[in-house]
């Protein structure tokens, strides 16, 4: 007998995008979490496009938009010695490049933005529960056992002292970063905890006429002492335009973490906005460390972690919750197909195989942001030594007209152009390529011809990427070819002299049991309109091939033409992907 089919732990964007897309696709869900409510901190911001893709499957992305700063506004990375004080140089970042922004338009229908936390979960929680998920706040996970058939997890109810269990299926560990789950099932952790401490610091001040002329997510500042701090510097954070703020500023982890008074939060803040009459308001004072360290798998059994569980890092290149959101789409088709009965146990396998590869890279590349910053120390002037007077002067030099100044400034220029590989990777966000049998390549090399995979996002129908975005006209709308697919089911776009495919998808179902879409895209009269002919080219098949989408937006399979066996090819590659055979 068993209380829910899946068990999902943590409130966290993980574990609610899990509940609300198991719910969607009809998988009897509860989610359990130890706090009273959700975060009540903007900790995580940045929202990638990959991220608000799924957002829009959910069709909650204009929900969630309501509360998102968008991109343009994100367009500055300000590097300065105070809000106040004399600004060493900026960049454009997430995209807001000339440069770069038609790569970010080009590649999704969907906008980076700035969504925090503490607003985006109300959302996620709101279409889980309203779409059948049952939630359980102040309910403690204490420990689990897992048999043949499913998993009894042990439950505490922290206002009552009741011990209780849940019977399930499957259970998901979406615990964070100090995860219960992934240590009771023995996940083996590579790299290190607790590397430096930092302090948040939430205020309110009306910061405009520091900010407007320049509008960031991120104010970096560079001054003596500044260079201790967990994220490489002292930070002023946007949570909400242009009145709610973050201070980050770090401390010395030797001497253990620092009792502030918020007395001590005002003079922290003050240093780094630079002035010292405007109205600070403080509202709350919290501490966290950086952490480099990544599971090297995801899952036990029945038992599966995502998020912050499994990839532990700085908030550097905004990768956390991005990567937890899209953790959750990978796996919560799967589950929803293997209780179906649609699919084969098999298929689960390939979690851990598709998404730990994507854990690893985001930590290594958080991490290896955090060392772009001592070069802009040095150049600045940071790293000279002596008192504070001693660096002052130091960063005052970098003006003089001499030779050593010169080549300061230009190793400063140099400094802050490496931090694209923070503040504009693309190729990062969303160049993943899946390698497992959920994905059946076709003799094809995933290349990058643009030959930089972290800054450039390179689209390709190659199985086991994303599928290509382009818009299209459907019913005199137009719309992103993702959006023709998703919503928990398997697609297959062809086009004029595809139609033979219609009847392979059509048997799939009858053999297998598994719906698949169809969508033919071409001239008009076709289901889809290829207005601009964007599609023809981005497919990499002929007209008459076909490309199947797997419920992620992920490609599965592709046949570059047809050959008269459509049917039993099809069959095939359902089997193999589904683990039915």
């Amino acid at each position: 007998m068993f209380d829910t089919d899946v068990l999902i732990i943590g409130s966290g964007p993980a574990g609610l995008t899990s509940a609300a897309l198991l719910s969607t696709y009809g998988i009897k869900n509860m989610v359990i979490t130890k706090y009273g409510w959700l975060s009540d901190t903007p900790r995580a911001h940045i929202t990638n496009q990959r991220a608000m893709e799924v957002l829009r499957d959910l069709d909650i992305e204009a929900h969630a938009k309501l509360y998102a700063t968008g991109q343009g506004e994100m367009a500055n990375n300000v590097f300065c010695y105070s809000l106040a004080g004399e600004e060493f140089g900026r960049m454009y970042s997430w995209g807001n490049h000339p440069s770069r922004k038609a790569d970010y338009d080009l590649a999704s229908p969907c906008q980076i933005c700035d969504l925090p936390q503490n607003l985006l979960e109300p959302v996620l929680l709101e279409a889980a529960a309203s779409r059948g998920s049952k939630v359980r706040f102040n309910a403690e996970y204490i420990s689990s056992e897992q048999d043949e058939d499913g998993v009894t997890a042990t439950v505490r109810d922290r206002l009552t002292g009741e011990i209780f269990t849940v019977r399930a299926r499957y259970m998901i560990g979406a615990d964070g970063g100090r995860s219960t789950v992934a240590n009771d099932i023995g996940l083996e952790m590579k790299g290190e905890m607790g590397l430096s401490g930092s302090v948040n610091i939430i205020f309110d001040a009306d910061l405009t006429d520091y900010v407007g002329y320049r509008p960031s997510v991120l104010y970096w500042i560079l001054q003596p002492g500044a260079e201790i701090g967990g994220v490489g510097a002292g930070v002023i954070r946007m949570v909400r335009p242009w009145n709610e703020w973050m201070a980050i500023w770090g401390y010395d982890m030797a001497e253990g973490q620092p009792k502030l008074t918020e007395s001590d939060a005002e003079r922290i803040v003050r240093n780094l906005v630079g002035d010292e009459k405007v109205p600070i308001k403080i509202k709350s004072i919290s501490f966290w460390t950086v952490n480099n360290m990544y599971a090297a798998d995801y899952a036990r059994g029945r038992i599966f972690c995502m998020g912050d569980a499994v990839h532990r890092h700085p908030p550097l290149n905004g990768l956390g919750s991005n990567t937890s959101i899209q953790d959750a789409y990978n796996l919560a088709w799967k589950l929803a197909m293997v209780i179906n009965g649609r699919a084969g146990i098999g298929l689960l396998e390939s979690y851990s195989i598709e998404r730990q590869p994507v854990g690893k890279q985001i930590v290594e590349r958080a991490n290896a942001s955090a060392l772009d910053y001592p070069p802009i120390f040095e150049a600045l002037g940071l790293l000279a030594g002596g008192d504070s007077d001693a660096v002052n002067a130091a960063i005052a030099g970098r003006k003089a007209a001499t030779e050593e100044a010169k080549e300061r400034r230009k190793a400063l220029r140099s400094a802050i152009w490496k931090k694209n590989y923070e503040f504009n990777t693309h190729g990062v966000e969303l160049n993943q390529r899946y390698r497992s049998t959920a994905a059946l390549p076709d003799g094809a090399q995933p290349g990058f011809e643009r030959g930089d995979a972290e800054l450039y996002y390179e689209s390709t129908t190659w199985p086991g990427a994303h599928l290509p975005h382009a818009w299209v006209e459907r019913d005199r709308k137009r719309v992103s070819t993702l959006d023709l697919c998703g919503k928990g089911r398997f697609t297959l776009l062809t086009g004029i002299g595809g139609e033979a495919w219609r009847d392979a998808a059509a048997n799939v179902e009858i053999e297998l049991g598994v719906p698949v879409d169809v969508h033919l895209i071409g001239p008009a009269g076709s289901d889809a309109v290829d207005i601009y002919g964007d599609w023809a080219g981005l497919s990499e098949v002929e007209d008459e091939g076909a490309v199947l989408v797997r419920p992620d937006l992920f490609v599965a399979w592709r046949s570059r033409s047809t050959d008269g066996d459509e049917t039993n090819r099809l069959a095939a590659a359902f089997k193999q992907i589904l683990s039915l055979s």
